[in-house]
């Protein structure tokens, strides 16, 4: 499973759909999450949080996958169909991109919070209402 920045937040700040993310993410074989999303994570604990975005990653198990020319071609690809200005409802932004192309590349479902992906052709990790 490919887990995007925004389910951990929501982990992590205790988000009323919390429970359910982390028992997806506990019930999962192994968890990815590419390199720059990592960064986004930092970015969205605050400058002061690397190590503690280290040790979340590690505690919960989240393997980093380098982000590779592959996925920066199919990350190109969901910008021109889904991306902000696209007319797409998804309207995805870089780190969506980015987040995206792994579940693409690796073929995997999507662990991620909010709707933008549901108007994408990505597999969810987990079924919304």
């Amino acid at each position: 499973m490919i887990v995007d920045a925004s389910a951990v937040v929501a982990i992590i700040q205790s988000e009323p759909d919390a429970t359910d993310l982390l028992a997806l993410m506990r019930a999962a074989d192994v968890l990815h999450m590419a390199t720059p999303t990592a960064l986004e994570l930092t970015i969205a604990l605050g400058r002061d949080q690397v190590e503690r975005t280290r040790n979340i990653l590690a505690e919960m198990g989240i393997r980093l996958v380098d982000f590779t020319t592959e996925q920066q071609e199919v990350a190109q690809h969901a910008f021109a169909r889904y991306g902000r200005g696209s007319g797409s409802k998804a309207r995805l932004n870089f780190g969506d991109c980015i987040v995206y192309a792994l579940a693409k590349v690796m073929d995997e479902p999507l662990l991620f919070k909010g709707d933008d992906f549901t108007h994408t052709d990505i597999t969810p990790a987990i079924t919304r209402g």
